[in-house]
């Protein structure tokens, strides 16, 4: 029995692997015009003579090579007496009929995450992006030098160049860090670290003359924020950018601010005299008197390391009449400075920051006065050890209506009372007073008969068993309610029945409160 041997099935012919052109302009059809676009370059690109007469002498044999049919034939394609071939400008670019203004008028109403991608268009959209940015942080100062800055982004209305201000290299795996600025550091670095941040700092001279470049070049600042400059950098600023409103100066001191007084307009400063382990720069009355007569327009002053007395304070409350918030942080004022604060009578806020003492000779009860103006004061990562000059802040603070201490050291229950005084509080906040007791707590909020919102987070002496009958009324009538001493902390019984909320984490409004 013979059996027909079976023809072999025809393999199927092996597909062409796609080429990278293929693979590109799969889902890049914008691109396609330009793969057009160079396939008719190099098909109707003529050939010299010079390469025919060498072609016919060296290949007179050799047959020229057949044009697939799946081509199209040159013929059929339109014929460019110009090798370099563009589209016009109306059909490549229809964006340039329109005047850079209209144009910026629609890419600013783009949201800020796509300035960037725009910019990649081509160059006129990237000198157009420039404009619409109002905000940089400078990391190189040859940028600035080399006049890029200004000519990339001429309507820069926040410029700060702390970061630039410092010769360290860009790669650098250091990086030294404080809250007031960081920087990175070589290998080589020096171990004096008081030297430090001199020692990679820019000369003066330089960085005077950047402030001038970009002053010229960016006459819309508004706010600037620089290390290391002098008294004529800080004129340059002053003379040429009229609009300034907010000015940071890092390592200042008594010179720089003869310079502030051109500055007719600054509402908000921040001065930085001393930073341990980085700098050391003097402020002292001197400068706070140059700084009062200068500014009498300023709103809001922040005072970081710096030195000075009764009389520098006193001066900025006489001349400044405008001035609301004052932040003192890590000063080093000489003793009897708290009872110049009396004098700032439209003072609103005062605000006390890393500080590791507050006064510790304030002086007699009657020479401190009051602010009368005065509505929150804020504490943070202060020392209130001395039961003298925390007496004494009470007292030139006893109009305020909003308190916040937070992560204070050495506040038990004996600072707190003091507290006493302040009987106009209306808001209440403690967070991480971990020395507070509830006995304590409860001693001083009784007193305060306008009291109507309360928070208490992170006190873990402060314990939901200790909560007293009486107590418990008064949160009853609370506005506003935030009550999570610790982290384990639940609703006890003895307040069951004022809807204080699981683990105190929300806000509790008046409407929702109810006893039973």
């Amino acid at each position: 029995m013979s059996f027909a041997p079976e023809k072999p099935e025809n393999p199927s012919p092996k597909k062409r692997p796609p080429s990278w052109s293929d693979l590109w302009l799969k889902n890049t059809k914008p691109l396609k015009h330009v793969i057009f676009t160079m396939q008719l370059q190099s098909l109707s690109s003529p050939i010299t003579p010079t390469t025919k007469n060498n072609n016919n002498n060296n290949n007179k044999n050799t047959k020229s090579p057949k044009i697939p049919k799946t081509q199209i034939p040159i013929s059929n394609f339109p014929k460019f007496p110009n090798p370099n071939f563009s589209y016009p400008k109306s059909e490549s670019d229809p964006t340039r009929k329109l005047s850079d203004q209209t144009l910026l008028q629609i890419l600013s109403k783009l949201p800020d995450s796509n300035h960037n991608s725009i910019s990649l268009v081509c160059k006129r959209w990237l000198n157009l992006q420039g404009r619409l940015v109002r905000t940089l942080k400078l990391l190189s100062w040859h940028f600035l030098e080399s006049g890029r800055l200004v000519f990339r982004f001429p309507n820069l209305t926040h410029v700060d160049l702390v970061s630039g201000c410092f010769f360290s290299p860009r790669n650098s795996g250091i990086l030294l860090t404080n809250r007031v600025f960081s920087m990175h550091l070589g290998s080589g670095f020096s171990t004096k670290w008081n030297e430090l941040c001199e020692d990679s700092l820019f000369p003066v001279e330089v960085i005077d003359r950047g402030l001038k470049m970009l002053a010229c070049g960016c006459p819309n600042l508004r706010k600037v924020s620089v290390i290391g400059a002098s008294e004529l950098g800080v004129l340059s600023l002053a003379e040429e950018c009229m609009t300034l409103q907010v000015l940071e100066l890092h390592m200042c001191n008594d010179d720089v601010l003869r310079g502030i007084a051109a500055c007719t307009n600054l509402q908000v400063l921040r001065l930085v005299g001393n930073v341990d382990g980085f700098y050391g720069s003097l402020v002292s009355d001197i400068g706070l008197t140059i700084l009062a007569q200068g500014c009498k327009r300023l709103v809001k002053l922040e005072l970081y390391g710096c030195e000075g007395s009764f009389d520098g304070i006193k001066a900025i409350g006489q001349c400044c009449q405008m001035l609301e918030e004052l932040s003192i942080c890590d000063h080093r004022m000489d003793d009897g400075w708290l009872a110049g604060l009396s004098y700032c009578e439209n003072l609103k806020t005062l605000r006390f920051q890393s500080c590791k003492r507050i006064d510790p000779s304030p002086g007699p009860e009657d020479y401190l006065g009051c602010c009368p103006a005065l509505e929150r004061l804020h504490l943070h990562k202060c020392h209130l050890r001395d039961k003298k000059s925390v007496g004494a802040m009470f007292m030139v603070c006893g109009a305020v209506r909003e308190m916040v201490l937070q992560d204070c050291w050495g506040l038990d229950n004996d600072m707190f009372s003091l507290a006493s005084c302040c009987r106009r509080v209306e808001f209440l906040s403690l967070e991480g007073c971990s020395l507070l007791t509830t006995e304590g707590l409860e001693s001083v909020i009784l007193s305060w008969k306008e009291l109507q919102s309360l928070r208490v987070e992170s006190c873990k002496n402060i314990k939901d068993s200790e909560i007293s009958p009486s107590l418990s009324t008064l949160f009853s009538v609370f506005k506003e309610l935030q009550w999570r001493p610790d982290t384990k902390s639940l609703r006890p019984s003895s307040v069951l029945g004022i809807a204080m909320g699981k683990k105190g984490g929300k806000f509790f409004k008046r409407e929702r409160l109810f006893v039973h």
